[in-house]
């Protein structure tokens, strides 16, 4: 609550120097979330494997462990809007498709000319094992960063499955942003006596995997181990810590081929990361329907969806966006991104931006 309460108090005073021609809603802001509450059963241990992501656990840890991270992503946040404004979008981005419970139809976003072009992202990938299946093979590595490629160019087979009829055709996208790889130097493998990492951060210490050195400004790391309580991984949103910057995914949900396990073995909690990291929320907004994600196009809803459900598939008085790669769908389920969500990523590549660098 104290830091909550530093929080708006900090906003409260940068409110006061906001320009007088253009001042950027953000009562709806928030950074602590509900995270995993254990109200839902979501592990990959369990008879059904349900997608676990762990990420916004991490994020209510960080908060709580470094103080000014939540002023750090409020300024990000103030900036992203900063930006939506500039380019004539709403500068408090929320409630799209039926929010605000109000049932309202579905919000499509115009594409937008951002001036950068394709964005493309270095790639470094940090291989912990204690035994050879978890020591993932260089072609593992590589389907991962072909998916991430496919996914995030608007290229995966599954948009198929997007019912012709659906009112979400229009908003599927091409995010503009690839992922450089190179199997020959961007890996870096290291032996460990521990079978199974939590979610500390602590593979990220130098003495275990490290991060690569020209990063975080310029390289996405990601960390290959296993991870304890079945989650299957977990990245850090623009503002946390430099030195544990990138995502955490467990070597049987990296990649299409080698040691994968079914139904996540089509590399999709590595874009469902990635997504995070550049700083899209859960289609949910992990809370009830009063909260949101922050991007306009996608519909409000209250929970995570599993499996391969249906079309439509409603909560909060809206049909849920169940194939986005930011629910918890099965990896075949998974087939988009918004145009809400790729102007919300792009913007943080913008001056003054927390990953200007990666785009210059």
């Amino acid at each position: 609550m104290v830091a909550v309460a530093f929080l708006f108090t900090a906003c409260d005073d940068d409110s006061k120097t906001l320009s007088q021609e253009q001042e950027i809603d953000m009562s709806d802001f928030y950074v602590y979330t509900d995270g995993d509450d254990g109200s839902v059963v979501k592990s990959a241990n369990s008879k059904d494997k349900l997608k676990t992501c762990h990420t916004m656990n991490v994020l209510n840890r960080q908060l709580s462990e470094n103080p000014g991270q939540a002023k750090k992503m409020y300024d990000i946040e103030y900036q992203t809007r900063k930006f939506l404004a500039a380019k004539g979008k709403p500068d408090k981005p929320g409630n799209g498709g039926g929010g605000n419970n109000d049932g309202g139809d579905d919000v499509d976003v115009a594409p937008i000319d951002d001036g950068l072009g394709i964005i493309k992202i270095p790639v470094h990938v940090n291989v912990l094992y204690s035994n050879s299946s978890q020591n993932v093979s260089d072609n593992q590595i590589q389907a991962q960063i072909d998916v991430l490629n496919t996914d995030f160019r608007n290229n995966n087979s599954n948009i198929s499955m997007l019912p012709s009829g659906s009112t979400f055709v229009n908003d599927v996208t091409d995010t503009e942003i690839e992922f450089l790889f190179n199997a020959s130097s961007d890996i870096t493998r290291k032996s460990t006596s521990i079978s199974a990492w939590s979610t500390n951060d602590d593979m990220k210490k130098s003495s275990r995997g490290g991060i690569d050195p020209t990063s975080p400004n310029t390289t996405l790391n990601i960390w290959i181990c296993n991870i304890s309580g079945g989650i299957l991984g977990y990245a850090q949103f623009p503002g946390g810590p430099a030195s544990t910057d990138g995502i955490v995914v467990a070597p049987q949900y990296f990649g299409t081929t080698g040691y994968v396990s079914a139904p996540f073995d089509g590399g999709r909690t590595a874009t469902h990361e990635v997504g995070h990291y550049l700083n899209l929320r859960h289609i949910w907004g992990d809370g009830r329907c009063n909260r949101d994600d922050f991007v306009s196009d996608t519909p409000t809803s209250d929970r995570p969806n599993y499996g391969c459900p249906g079309y439509p598939t409603a909560h909060c008085r809206s049909t849920d966006m169940t194939m986005n790669y930011m629910d918890y769908t099965n990896d075949d389920c998974m087939n988009m991104y918004s145009e809400g969500q790729k102007t919300r990523m792009r913007a943080i590549f913008q001056v003054g931006g927390p990953r200007e660098t990666m785009a210059n």
